[in-house]
């Protein structure tokens, strides 16, 4: 019963504690810094405060001090603020991620050119995936990804390799999560669980006209020495008049690139039977 009490009365001592270490300024721009994460066009100062519910006085130095760091940038020819890159460019500037790039990005262009086809490299971003190394196609037609792209885990063949290859704690809690999503908008989850099922047993994710009518999305994990998958290696194959390398081929070029990485991070990737299939 002491230790009760005891807990009881310690509780508003810890959200006194609580409230005394905040720093308003820091919640200010880590507010305004979420906000203009999801918009796609800027929001001006005025739009700014309307949407966190504070005065534009309140905004003004915050977004000032933020645009002097290089964490906002003014979208001409307006006055709308936007996100930059710096963010991204922090966080692959951590070192796993680092270390990741670096071997990717000769592996990716080498590819690329080889299969005439760009090429991405995929790592899970909380409950989306981010791009995070391109090669692009260097052929006169071809299909581009934007660096930095970030989209819904079980949208993308990316997503659902990734989701595939974790751990089964994590893999449960990303499914469990993404579900609800699916859920909230009336949409059933379960097609979606099952293929990620089906990729974990055939060890890789092919899907055409998904993203683009025309494009066939193969993708295949990068694996660590614990055989958890650290990103996904993904080709959108796009079929054009004059390709030089068909999508059975490409695919193949495709793993041999991706073991190649997985070997240099540690791991290995198994190879599947060719030719794939979806």
């Amino acid at each position: 019963m002491m230790a009760k009490e005891a807990a009881a009365l310690a509780e508003p001592d810890k959200q006194a504690a609580s409230l005394a270490y905040k720093a308003p300024a820091l919640e200010k721009g880590l507010d305004i810094l979420e906000l203009l994460a999801g918009q796609s066009n800027g929001l001006i100062l005025s739009q700014i405060a309307q949407s966190l519910g504070r005065s534009v006085q309140e905004v003004y130095r915050v977004v000032v001090s933020l645009e002097r760091r290089g964490y906002v940038e003014r979208k001409p020819p307006g006055e709308a603020f936007q996100i930059s890159m710096k963010l991204f460019d922090l966080a692959c500037g951590h070192p796993p991620i680092r270390r990741l790039r670096e071997a990717a990005q000769p592996i990716l262009a080498s590819l690329a050119a080889e299969v005439e086809e760009a090429i991405i490299l995929s790592i899970l971003d909380g409950l989306t995936v981010r791009v995070i190394a391109v090669a692009d196609n260097p052929a006169p037609v071809g299909f581009r990804v934007r660096l930095g792209t970030q989209t819904k885990m079980l949208s993308t063949a990316s997503g659902r390799t990734l989701i595939a290859f974790q751990n089964e704690p994590t893999r449960a809690m990303l499914i469990e999560r993404a579900s609800e999503e699916l859920r909230s908008r009336e949409k059933d989850p379960e097609p979606l669980i099952r293929r990620v099922e089906q990729i974990q047993k055939r060890g890789y994710e092919v899907v055409a006209d998904e993203t683009l009518r025309g494009i066939t999305d193969v993708s295949f994990p990068i694996f660590d020495a614990s055989g958890i998958a650290q990103a996904a290696i993904t080709m959108p194959f796009l079929l054009w008049v004059t390709n030089q390398v068909q999508l059975v081929d490409a695919s193949k070029h495709l793993y041999e690139s991706a073991a190649e990485l997985c070997r240099q991070i540690g791991g290995h990737l198994p190879e599947p039977k060719f030719p794939i299939k979806g």
